[in-house]
């Protein structure tokens, strides 16, 4: 019998919270950029050491001035996800910032970090004493690309990982 986990998506708009979602659930990329409304859900079976896990992916909005974190849609989270672009390090401020919220509001869920665009290296603008500064806020911390699918596969699985701790 496989375990349900929900998993939330968080990060400023622009990240790439859609991107690694659709190329995780559906292997797909695409260059157009769309902004979520509300909140997304998609499913995936996760096959781990541990057993079956359904993964329920909720990928809030981009949360910024004009659209607030809903703390409705973190309930009964397993873990979260925080996802910032390695091209605009004011993004990883701005999850540490929606970690805070987050943990202000109670929720014992494990973070992950997802360091996006790694396919970007000429663009790349986050240091490693930034990164280094916010790791051990995170359970794991990945570089990936949603664009090449660098490291998407094993940062989810390490999500259903974290999960189970919760």
């Amino acid at each position: 019998m496989a375990i349900t986990k929900k998993i939330c998506l968080l990060g400023a708009p622009g990240v790439g919270k859609t991107s690694l979602l659709r190329r995780y659930v559906h292997a797909l990329f695409s260059e157009r950029y769309q902004t979520t409304v509300g909140v997304c859900i998609e499913k995936k079976v996760v096959i781990t050491p541990a057993g079956e896990i359904v993964l329920v992916l909720w990928d809030l909005a981009g949360d910024d001035d004009q659209q607030r974190l809903q703390a409705s849609y973190l309930r009964g989270s397993s873990a979260l996800l925080l996802v910032a672009d390695g091209t605009r390090p004011e993004t990883l401020t701005a999850a540490l910032e929606i970690q805070d919220r987050v943990v202000a509001l109670g929720s014992p869920a494990p973070f992950a970090l997802a360091l996006n665009k790694a396919d970007l290296t000429a663009e790349w603008r986050l240091t490693d004493a930034q990164i280094g500064a916010a790791a051990p806020r995170m359970a794991s911390v990945t570089r990936t690309s949603a664009k090449a699918g660098d490291a998407v596969e094993s940062l989810f699985q390490q999500l259903a990982l974290h999960s189970l701790k919760a």
